[in-house]
This record gives structure tokens, sequence and C-alpha cells, in this order.
């Protein structure tokens, strides 16, 4: 086994800067402290195994998985314990309170499995307007109770773990509480994110666990110990999701949300003991890579389906830009000279500072804002509303991008678009409203194989650093807990547009707020239409730029030939339909002089993604994590 699969070093923290989107109806881009930021730039060797590959946020995190799948356990069972792991050493990203969307492969199907959070039955279209009917300030609607959903994380994992799981389900949960009772030190980048989060201390029970008397941040080192957060997995244990659903827990859990001095929620024991995790039909679409009839390589890209608005939004980029005049080869060096694409896998060293150059990124960015305005106006809960051209599959139609593509300057004189709306892929007008931008954060992703030939994507979230700044403990005289999600916030705060016309993604009983986690499985395409073997694993963290990271990785690995280490440590980018974003530091000044030329507002700012890939080699698997955040892979 490779020795750097078991390395512990912590990367150093930094202060970063990030986009804040206000809410309302239009978005301004602000230099803001980020919620749930990075770790720093730290180098990532990239990890070779030969019969599993655990990739998680967290080297405590990866370390529960691989000692799960070591163990016997499957991928399923390494997901239980690496998210136990993570509800304690990354508190601010997911966790109990949270929710989750999983996809699985089983060596022969693929099953997407549904954990986001629903809003209460009491909730109604009007819950973030004030009394005059305006959308509350975004950081008002998130702290306290009112953006609280009822959690849906453990459900699914125990819905999966049924179907798949190999070892005892009380088994995956030691690691987890080993570590909230030893205690674990705090890491540079949990410092980080306690330094921004000055209204977390206005909790009790948070201010009491994470800060010292004076209200400071407790140091880096400090070793953590949460032993309600043991006492709450030891039932989750021992009795499954109903311990959270139901009983002492789920009390807490309502009233800590309802009895919220400042900003009370609506979240019921009914909502709690209600809830069900859903299998849904993965959403896939087809990739080509190189000219047709000249040995193009074919995948087979999965994700998930509305709720989630990941996989069509990647989908629709990726299949737009397949409709351009190629741009060959995309990246170019720091000086701006052509690299070419890598003939074998894995690639050789790359030259310093490799990016994709001017005339690729406009070519996605522009595909991109097409695909944003179409994510605007039609994506939300499939229970509530009805797909364009009765199918989400209309979005990804070939004959639809086509037109779409048709509509970008793709040349090398090629401008922004002025004006970009919602295609209509179908015939019949839908009568949704786009809606307006909004801020988006949070999240964690696992990307995991295992020796039996199951492969998983799982991305989960409480939504915005620390979720409602709620910390939920039973009053048993434990320290510490488990933080509450804001995930009603990922709804539209306006509920219809000017007009009276209805924003599809609005706040109604029971559904489930869009989500932008894009947990992929990547396949190749064989002949014959079948699925051919599994070739990558991949997501990422930070809200609505998820989509963008996520795509990026794709691009390296399967058009680029990059290694997923590679692929990952690619400079971000990224557009919400506005701004072009750029990663601060990491473009050349011809690059970003380029985009500007062809219209394009240029802001280069830190975009700290969470990017975990596990992809298939000749010799077994690769492993790459995020340079940004302290993420590892380990596998044997």
């Amino acid at each position: 086994m490779d020795p750097r699969l078991h390395s512990r070093l912590w990367p150093t923290a930094l202060a970063v800067l990030s986009l804040a989107l206000c809410a309302g109806a239009s978005a301004q881009y602000l230099a803001a402290p980020q919620p749930e930021g990075s770790s720093g730039l730290a180098s990532k060797p990239g990890w070779a195994t030969k019969r599993f590959a655990v990739a998680a946020a967290n080297p405590l995190a990866t370390d529960a998985g691989f000692k799960i799948i070591m163990a016997g356990g499957s991928a399923v069972d390494a997901a239980v314990a690496v998210q136990m792991v993570l509800a304690l050493v990354e508190p601010q990203a997911s966790g109990l309170g949270g929710g989750a969307f999983l996809l699985h492969f089983d060596g022969s199907k693929i099953e997407a499995f549904d954990g986001r959070e629903t809003a209460p039955a009491a909730a109604h279209e009007r819950l973030f307007l004030d009394a005059n009917g305006r959308p509350l300030p975004f950081m008002q609607a998130v702290v306290g109770g009112r953006a609280v959903g009822a959690p849906g994380a453990l459900r699914m994992l125990e819905l999966a773990h049924r179907q798949h799981g190999r070892l005892p389900w009380p088994r995956l949960f030691e690691p987890a509480i080993a570590l909230a009772e030893r205690g674990f030190k705090i890491s540079p980048r949990m410092y980080a994110a306690l330094l921004d989060a000055r209204q977390l201390r206005n909790d009790p029970v948070a201010a009491s666990f994470f800060f010292d008397a004076a209200g400071h941040p407790l140091p880096v080192g400090h070793v953590l110990q949460n032993p309600e957060l043991a006492s709450v997995l030891r039932q989750i244990a021992a009795e499954g999701s109903s311990a959270l659903h139901q009983g002492r827990i789920a009390q807490a859990i309502v009233d800590k949300v309802r009895q919220h001095p400042d900003n009370p929620g609506l979240l019921s024991l009914s909502d709690l003991f209600g809830y069900q995790a859903i299998r849904r039909e993965p959403l896939c679409f087809e990739h080509r890579v190189g000219a047709a009839g000249q040995g193009a390589a074919g995948y087979r890209i999965c994700g998930m389906p509305p709720p989630s608005s990941g996989a069509i939004a990647i989908g629709q980029i990726m299949g737009t830009m397949s409709r351009l005049a190629s741009v060959e080869p995309a990246l170019e060096d720091a000086a701006g000279v052509a690299v070419p694409n890598c003939m074998r896998l894995p690639c050789p060293d790359l030259p310093a500072g490799i990016a994709p150059g001017a005339r690729w990124l406009h070519q996605y960015l522009e595909a991109s804002r097409l695909a944003y305005a179409d994510r605007a106006k039609y994506l939300a809960d499939p229970a509530f509303v009805d797909p364009p051209a009765g199918n989400w599959s209309s979005l990804l139609d070939p004959g639809y991008l086509t037109k779409r593509a048709a509509l970008i300057g793709a040349g090398a004189s090629g401008r922004r678009m002025n004006d970009v709306k919602a295609g209509n892929p179908g015939t019949l007008n839908i009568g949704t409203a786009p809606m307006p931008d909004q801020p988006e954060y949070g999240t964690s992703h696992i990307s995991i194989v295992d020796p039996w030939g199951h492969a998983l994507a799982m991305t989960s979230t409480i939504e915005f650093g620390w979720g409602s700044h709620l910390m939920v403990n039973r009053g048993l005289g434990l320290g510490g807990g488990f933080l509450l999600n804001n995930e009603l916030t990922d709804f539209s705060f306006e509920p219809t547009d000017a007009s009276g016309a209805p924003v599809a993604n609005r706040v109604q009983a029971g559904k489930r707020p869009r989500s932008s986690m894009s947990p992929t499985l990547v396949f190749k395409a064989m002949p014959d239409g079948s699925l051919g073997p599994l070739v990558m694993s991949s997501g990422s963290a930070l809200g609505s730029l998820i989509i963008h990271f996520t795509a990026k990785t794709l691009y390296g690995v399967l058009d680029w030939n990059l290694s997923s280490q590679q692929a990952i440590d690619l400079p971000n980018f990224a557009t919400l339909g506005g701004p072009a974003l750029l990663e601060q530091g990491r473009f050349p000044r011809a690059t970003v002089d380029a985009l500007k030329a062809r219209g394009h507002q240029v802001l280069e700012i830190a975009l700290p993604s969470g990017l975990q890939t596990v992809q298939r080699t000749p010799d077994g698997w690769y492993g790459g994590a995020d340079p940004r955040r302290e993420g590892v892979v380990m596998g044997e």
C-alpha cells in the first residue's frame, strides 16, 4: 500500500474570499468571507490503489471508510461510517441534521437515493417574505428555525444500507462514536470557519462547545470531544433512523426550531416522523470524445434527477459544447501556449500554470448561461412541477441542444450573449417564472469503490456554513450535539414574478428544495447501447458552483485524459448566468483580457471547491482530493 494513503498532514489555513449573492431580483457579486471555505491550496499527490478506494473531505472520515471496507464492508457501509465521522469533524458542512443525494452502482444497476430535506407541512410560499411582501435579507432567513427542513440524510443511508449493506448497521457507527468520545484535534479549516461564524456564538449550546469564555474559537489542535453526539449515535446505531425522527431526539430538534427567540420555525414532530427517503431513476446522458467515426470514445454520465439540478445542468453544458466548433486543444500554459491533450493515462507531468484558454472558456461560459437559464425556470421537486415536454430528458434532447448551441458566438470573434432566456424543448409553454438569483452554499462529497464492484458518489449538506446556526442538545448534561440545516433557503424567497407567474422552486408544504448537488458516476458506453465498465465517481462541495467544479473534472479526465488529481488541480471557473468567475491568481492575464474583449465581465475570486474523484486505471483505481481542502484518498 502506498504510505501516502495514511498521510495526516493538515493544510495551512488561509483567509479566503468568495462569492456572495444577494437575494432579490438582481444579483450583486461581492467579496465576502466564504461561509464554507477552503483550507488553503496544499498540493495533493493523487493516490493509486488496487482493490478499492475511499475519497472524503477529511482524513479521519476517509480512514473510517477505509477501516469499514477492510472489515468486509461494502461501499454503502463505508459511506455510512464516513458520513457519521463528517458529522463530527466537519459539522459546518453536513451531518445528522441535513440531507444528501447518493448515486449507487451494484455492478449491474444504477440507483439514485434522494435524502433531500422537506419543507414542514405548515410551510407556505410567503415564508421568506417580510410584512411588506419583500424578500428577507439572506442571513436573517438563515439563522434560527425558519429555514430548517426535515432532515433526510440518515433515512436515506438506512434505505441504501438495507439493500446494499454487508456489515450490521451498529458496526458502522463505531468509528464516529470512538472519535466523539476520545476527541479529535480542531483542524485549521474548522478554526477558520469558526472565525467567521459570528452568529454561531448566539446559540448557547454552540457557543459553549466551539468557543472559549471570551467568545474566541477554540484553537487549532484543541482536542474537541462531543459526548452528546456520541450518545445520539449510540441510540441511532441501536434503533436505526427512527431514533432521530421520533422520541427524545426528535422532540429536542422541534423544540430548538420552534422556540428560537427571534426567528422560530414551523418544523413539527409529524414532519420528522413522516419523512421518507426516495429511490429514483438516475438521469444519464451520453458524452463522446473525439470526432464521430474516428474512434470517438463514448461515455454514459449518470447523476441525480430533480430535485437536483446537477445532472441536467452538466448534461446541457457538455451537450451544448459538443455541438460548437471544436476547440482543440483547450488547455494552455501560463504563457498562453496551447498544451496538446494527453495521449496516455496517467498523463505525464503538465506545464506549470496550465488552465483552459479563453476561447474554450468563452464557449463553456455561454453554454453554462443557457443551462442556468433553463435551471431557473424549470427545475424543482418533481412531485410539485411537471417537466417540459413531459420528461426531464427533454432538456437534454440532441435537437434542443443543437438549437441552444446555435445561439452562441463560438468562432474566433464570438462575443458574450446580451440576453439569455430559458428555452422550450416542448410544444407547450410552461407558465413558470425564472427564479431570482440567491445564495446557495455548503456540502461535502464522498466517492467510494469497493472490492466487490460496487461504487457510489454521495453529496451531503446542511446548506450554509454551520447551517441554521442551531445546535441540538437533549439537555442530559453532555457537551456538544449536532447542527440543523437551513435548507429551506434553497427555495426561491419570491414565490412569483412581477406578473404573478409562479416560480417552480417556490416554498410549498412537503416540498424538497432544488439542489445543485451533483454526485456523478461515469461508465463506458458500449456500441450496443448497454452500460459498460465504471470509469469514475466524482462530485464536489460549494452550493450552486458544484455543477461547474464537477463538469471541470469530467472534462479533465474524459476529454483531456488527465488523472483525477490533475483534473481537480486545474483552476476553477464558473458563472451563474452573470459575470465570469475565475479562481483568483490562477489564470494568465492574457486569458482574462481575452474574455473581457468578448464582452464578459470577469471577477477573479476564491473558488474553494471540495472535489473528490476516483477513476479506473489499468492497474486498479486512482483517487484525487481537492488541494483547496483537507481531504485524502485511502485504499488497498
